[in-house]
């Protein structure tokens, strides 16, 4: 059987990633407006609790 190593510098790096709550994100309701330059996206929660984005 073949172990795969974990790669450090791969996990550090995940590790330094922001993270943030998508409720934190769409104060508690289910929707939300994010901008990426001048293009808007909309993220929202589904009722089974999965993330859905949008342009």
């Amino acid at each position: 059987m073949n172990a795969q190593i974990p790669n450090p510098t791969q996990s550090y790096a995940v590790s330094m990633l922001p993270a943030h709550k998508a409720e934190d994100l769409t104060n508690g309701g289910n929707l939300a407006h994010i901008e990426l330059g001048d293009q808007l996206y909309t993220l929202r929660i589904t009722r089974a609790g999965k993330l859905i984005l949008t342009k």
